[in-house]
């Protein structure tokens, strides 16, 4: 489900908790990287959990109206829409999904209250009630009722993020990434997921060239860290108008990750390595680093294919 660029970012989120400690583990900042990546699966099935809840809520709130001493007609004959939604079903009946719901220990009993306000929230949107409205059914309308609680209600549901701030700090960096990983899931799930259906992996288990997730996750920070003073240095020739200590820490590590990839993954063509670290560094360092690392990315680069240090296999690979 991770794309390379996420894979990308948690390294680099790793990489500057690793330096900024002044940690000389190499093996406790890579367990530090995996636990992250773990700890984002987690959140993913705690996520899956919620909805799953929120239907079952429906549900029991369905069952205490019949059980009222006088039942209004709408009490007696429910509109069973959303408890019959099949997406939502078909989760809570996955055997993957209860067995990870176990193994992470997820329970909500303790926050019916939050449960409760999220379900009033959803039955007060538009788009809810023009799903309970409407005259026919499909497991599309099922999808797209399921995406717009993800999309949009999570997003600004704040007591839901605060509970999972409390819950881990690694909770905290990834909440709006695993809305983005269950629209994924949700958008390609197919009317034949069942209770048999494996839940989608986090990484890809490709063995062939630099295709494997874990490895590449690995070899990256693994690298990037063996090979940091030898990059600095290259980097301090490259700006000579900078001292290095003047330059944003989150644009020396990106582009000490970007040398590490352009020198060590040979499949990984160079103008993909380049676009993924320009782009990268808009998003977490400061308004000019994407003109910074760009330019000297392009200086490195030449530099150091005419060094012939920057070596791919593959046609059109070493393109720029």
């Amino acid at each position: 489900m991770l794309s390379r660029r996420h894979l990308r970012v948690k390294v680099l989120q790793a990489l500057y908790a690793y330096f900024q400690s002044n940690n000389s583990r190499l093996d406790q900042g890579e367990k530090q990287l995996l636990l992250s990546i773990n700890k984002l699966y987690e959140l993913f099935i705690y996520q899956l959990s919620f909805l799953v809840e929120v239907q079952r809520f429906a549900l029991y709130r369905i069952e205490e109206n019949k059980s009222k001493h006088f039942p209004t007609k709408e009490d007696l004959n429910p509109n069973m829409r959303f408890v019959n939604n099949r997406v939502l079903t078909a989760i809570a009946n996955n055997r993957d999904f209860l067995k990870k719901e176990q193994l992470y220990k997820i329970n909500w009993s303790e926050e019916k209250e939050m449960v409760r306000k999220f379900y009033v929230m959803m039955r007060e949107s538009e788009a809810y009630e023009k799903y309970m409205s409407k005259n026919t059914n499909t497991f599309s309308d099922d999808k797209k009722i399921v995406l717009f609680l993800i999309e949009e209600l999570f997003a600004e549901f704040e007591l839901l993020e605060a509970f999972y701030e409390e819950k881990s700090i690694y909770f905290v960096d990834d909440y709006h990434l695993v809305s983005y990983l269950l629209m994924k899931f949700i958008k390609f799930m197919e009317s034949s997921f069942d209770e048999h259906t494996p839940l989608p992996d986090l990484l890809k288990t490709e063995k062939e060239d630099d295709n494997e997730d874990m490895d590449f996750v690995k070899r990256l920070f693994r690298e990037t860290v063996l090979r940091s003073e030898e990059w600095g240095n290259l980097i301090s020739n490259s700006t000579s108008n900078w001292e290095l200590e003047r330059i944003a820490v989150m644009d020396v590590i990106i582009l000490k990750m970007a040398l590490t990839e352009l020198t060590c993954f040979r499949s990984i063509p160079v103008k993909v390595t380049m676009n993924e670290y320009i782009d990268i560094s808009k998003y977490f360092s400061t308004a000019r680093s994407k003109i910074f690392v760009n330019g000297i990315l392009d200086k490195l680069l030449a530099d150091m294919s005419v060094d012939g240090r920057i070596i791919k296999t593959g046609r059109g690979l070493l393109d720029s």
